[in-house]
């Protein structure tokens, strides 16, 4: 800083002065000073002094904005724009009383002299210093007029995942503009899973060599999706650069900022040896929606720039749109600010005050009073311009920023489509998607189609294997068991097995070379632990692993795997013996409890229709004996469908038509599944499944090296105690024979790929119950390698067209043991499966008795009524009763029908006095003569 004061000191006693008192207008000015910093020798410079020069005028002849007051624009070249030495300009201006200056042109620039504009309180309005980081809190003052580098850094970040890129290389300046517009890239590239793989910065003073070594360097990088973000002074060099070096060809992509757009539109026609060295880039323009006011300004731009173009052609850019807008938005602030009452005025800082003797005399420079008034007025502009609407954020921003995306294309450039802030990637112009619902699917993120570097509309692959003479070092992990899968040629450095066939197929369908090499990982005594492979490719130790690697979710936190090839869960294995048909195998089909239920619903539902039959049917009458057996045939008859007995009453019949349905299922199931004990052999095990093994005690065995360990410690909560190690086949095989109580295992997990092997050779052993795992085998690669991306794809490709299989029949197909297709143990039919049917039947058991009892009631009280005296059934007692009544329910009901209506004749023929007394007691002792129950309810009918 005692560099900046002491060229303070120097412009000051170089002659700027103040009078060193407060200065006060009562009134509006006529004239206010507007400071401008721009390089005017350049094309840059020239093309926005004279946008600035159209803006004054056209606000001169506007009287509705600022009245009588003239804006006079104070143009200081800054010739320097290198930071430091651009204070001197900066301070010049300042000493003006200048209440805004417009610039300065570079963001480097912006960086030093926001903190001059803070202490004087003068802002700040720039249109091309574009650095997302100028409009943080530390620059009050700074205020951009245009969108910031964030936005294009956004699109570009889209754009990149719109074509399925992942990794791209930054080349920049390495200034606070190109550092600070790199980073907010890496930022949107991280939101989209994308990333910058390489960073190439240049010098801002670089030359013509130094940029050749750091292109040299990006091209022996592995991306081939180029950012480029450099100053327009910059940009064609570099590309020229580029020509020379065979960088601007088939199977790159080179993505420019706005920084090329500029250069395009202000050198309008654009020269062809320049535009031969940028065929086929992607750049970004400033979207200005086409409007009245736009094409007015455009139609004049060939009158204000004659006698401009000595020094070359002067088109019309978004810049210079954006430096009139500029310049009318400072004009509308003021034009409020004035209306609001407020004066200009300015004082001395008295922080600025140094002690006595030191001659740098900043006490002489002024602060702009009612400064921050004038940036709160700035920010509430709201006006529709050349750029269309200009207006701000809250956050400082402009609203609605867009960009066309542009393609150069022969000696001219094609818009392919547009990016905004609202609606992303689109053909149509966002003020026509504006009014839409924003679509994030990827079926509305169209582009139109692309001419890329050669001449190509084919879309690069974005990524080459580094130029660098590297193989690929692939580590191969080596196991002392199940070679099918992997292993080492003896005495070589070549594998072979199922995986290496599956890798290698897959390669050569790529449509590029892949260099690489096998790296064997493992010894020769114990399985390893792939696990740990898949963690030193995070390492770099490995740029990749091919072999027998199931995916699961530990591991893809690490690395990124192909397309399953082989599908492979754990299963369970455990010896078997067979199972010999006994004797009583004619019982095996139902198990204990639904023989049981089956029997009892026999005996209820015979007890059932004997209730609803016996007062209707002659077939369920007779002496207590013959009702017994005639039941029990019945009962158990109805199993065969060959009952003699005929049902004559509804609820019978209604009763027997369920239960009929219920016997014809029971059979055919009891059939079924007898048939399959008799005729299928079965084989039988102790252990039934996972479940069973979590639940026992007994050590489980488990391929060594194997995820299965965690699995079932983690995920199963089987004590790790239990678990036993076992390396090869042989010793899982017996380990199995000795069994858990003569130091072996009952059961032996592994992965089914393995099993299948294991089995087709070992006929005592079985899989036990399903996979309870779903993983399958990929190869792994780094996060976000673009070749696991492309080895997914051919993998697929192989598996569509059968040569998958024909690999997998290869190496894995082995005649499997006959034992192998057999059951294990026929399950038996159990009430759970039956218990709907006996719920029915029982339902309906239980609602023909009830409306038989409802009925049987009805017809005894109504009997009772007509045939018993009053007198007699109040001196009768309760078991009288019962017994009567159990009578009447024994008692034919045809024969209860006939004496009634004998009684009633009778009642008609004989005199009502007599009647009563000789009823009365005829009527007993003709029910007491008919009536079983004389002496003992239980006598016969």
């Amino acid at each position: 800083m005692l560099k900046v004061w002491f060229l303070v000191f120097i412009v000051l006693s170089n002659g700027f002065s103040s009078t060193g008192q407060d200065m006060h207008n009562s009134t509006v000015p006529d004239v206010v000073n507007i400071g401008a910093l721009f390089n005017y020798n350049a094309t840059f410079g020239r093309t926005v002094k004279i946008a600035i020069k159209a803006a004054l005028k056209d606000l001169s002849a506007n009287p509705s904005i600022l009245g009588k007051t003239r804006m006079n624009i104070i143009f200081q070249e800054d010739s320097k724009y290198r930071g430091f030495l651009s204070i001197s300009e900066v301070l010049q201006v300042a000493t003006k009383h200048t209440v805004a200056i417009i610039g300065p042109q570079s963001a480097v620039t912006a960086h030093v002299i926001s903190h001059i504009a803070n202490e004087l309180q003068v802002p700040l309005l720039s249109f091309s210093a574009l650095d997302p980081t100028l409009s943080s809190l530390q620059f009050p003052f700074f205020i951009r007029t245009s969108p910031s580098d964030l936005y294009v850094m956004s699109a570009i970040a889209d754009l990149v995942d719109h074509y399925g890129w992942k990794d791209v290389i930054a080349f920049y300046i390495d200034d606070d503009s190109g550092r600070n517009g790199i980073e907010a890239l890496g930022d949107k590239l991280a939101d989209k899973r994308c990333r910058i793989s390489y960073k190439a910065p240049m010098s801002p003073e670089a030359t013509e060599e130094e940029i050749t070594n750091v292109l040299v360097q990006v091209a022996l990088a592995e991306s081939r999706v180029i950012v480029v973000h450099i100053n327009i002074l910059w940009g064609l060099k570099v590309f020229d650069i580029a020509k020379r070096l065979g960088m601007m060809g088939s199977g790159y992509v080179w993505l420019a900022t706005t920084f090329l757009s500029g250069i395009l539109e202000m050198n309008t026609p654009f020269p062809a040896e320049f535009t031969n060295n940028i065929q086929g880039v992607i750049t970004f323009r400033v979207y200005t929606p086409d409007s009245e006011l736009k094409r007015r300004f455009a139609s004049k731009w060939k009158n204000l720039t004659q006698g401009e173009t000595a020094n070359g052609p002067l088109g019309l850019s978004a810049l210079g749109l954006y430096a009139y807008d500029t310049v009318f938005a400072l004009a509308h602030a003021l034009d409020a600010f004035f209306k609001q009452g407020n004066r200009i005025s300015f004082s001395r800082d008295p922080k600025l005050s140094l002690p006595q003797g030191d001659h740098l005399r900043l006490d002489t420079l002024n602060i702009f009073n009612e400064g921050n008034s004038l940036r709160q007025n700035i920010y509430e502009v709201n006006m529709t311009g050349v750029t269309g609407t200009f207006r701000y954020t809250p956050d400082r921003d402009l609203v609605n920023p867009s960009y066309e995306i542009i393609n150069v294309v022969g000696s001219g450039f094609r818009k392919i489509g547009y990016w905004s802030n609202y609606s992303g990637l689109s053909v149509d112009p966002p003020e026509a998607l504006s009014s839409k619902p924003v679509n994030n699917s990827r079926a509305g993120k169209i582009l139109l189609p692309v001419i890329w570097p050669g001449d190509t509309t084919q879309k690069p692959r974005g990524w080459v294997f580094p130029n660098s003479g590297r193989l690929l070092k692939i580590g191969v992990p080596i196991s002392v068991s199940y070679h099918e899968f992997v292993s080492q040629v003896p005495g070589t450095d070549t594998f072979e097995g199922f995986c290496i066939e599956v890798f290698l197929a897959a390669v050569n369908l790529l449509p590029y070379a892949v260099p690489y090499k096998f790296i064997p990982f493992g010894n020769d005594h114990t399985n390893p632990s792939a696990t740990e492979l898949v963690r030193l490719i995070t390492t770099g130790e490995f740029d990749g692993a091919v072999g027998d690697i199931t995916i699961t979710t530990e591991r893809t936190k690490m690395v990124d795997f192909t397309q399953p090839y082989i599908e492979s869960g754990l299963v369970v294995v455990a010896p078997v013996k067979k199972s010999d048909s006994s004797a009583w195998a004619f019982l095996a089909p139902f198990t204990p409890m639904m023989w049981a239920v089956t029997a009892i619903f026999f005996l209820l539902v015979g007890a059932v229709v004997w209730i609803l039959e016996h007062r209707v049917n002659d077939e369920f009458r007779g002496p207590p004996k013959q009702q017994i057996v005639t039941t029990l045939w019945f009962s158990f008859s109805t199993m065969f469908f060959s009952h003699r007995e005929n049902t004559v009453s509804t609820l019978g019949r209604f009763v027997l038509i369920i239960w009929l349905f219920v016997v014809l299922i029971v059979n055919s199931s009891y059939t079924a599944s007898l048939t399959s004990i008799l005729t299928v052999q079965s084989l039988s095990s102790p252990i039934k499944g996972i479940e069973s093994l979590v639940n026992g005690k007994d050590p489980i065995g488990y391929t060594e090296g194997s995820f299965a360990k965690n699995y079932l410690i983690q995920e199963i909560g089987i004590n790790e105690s239990r678990l036993v190690a076992l390396n090869t086949p042989d010793e899982a095989a017996n380990a199995l024979k000795k069994g858990p109580h003569n130091g072996g295992v009952c059961a032996y997990i592994d992965e089914r790929a393995y099993m299948e092997l294991f089995l087709s050779s070992r006929c005592d052993f079985t899989v036990i119950g399903q996979e309870f795992t779903r993983d399958g085998w990929g190869f792994a690669f780094p996060r976000d390698s673009p070749l696991a991306i492309d080895l997914s794809t051919t993998i697929l490709e192989m598996a569509e067209n059968g040569d998958l299989q024909k690999i997998h029949d290869k190496w894995l197909l082995r005649s499997a043991c006959l034992s192998q297709g057999t059951k294990l143990e026929v399950e038996r039919l159990n009430l759970k499966s039956f218990w709907g049917l006996y719920l029915i039947c029982g339902f309906a058991c239980f609602l023909a008795l009830f409306i038989y009892l409802i009925q049987i009631v009805r017809q005894y009280s109504k009997h009772s009524s007509q045939e018993i005296h009053p007198a007699e059934q109040s001196s009768s007692s309760g078991s009288s009763r019962l017994r009567s009544f159990l009578s009447f329910v024994d008692e034919k009901e045809e024969t209860v029908k006939h004496r009634s209506k004998r009684r009633q004749t009778e009642m008609i023929s004989c005199p009502s006095g007599v009647v009563g007394s000789s009823i009365g007691f005829s009527s007993n002792k003709d029910y007491a003569q008919s009536s079983p129950y004389k002496s003992d309810v239980g006598s016969e009918a």
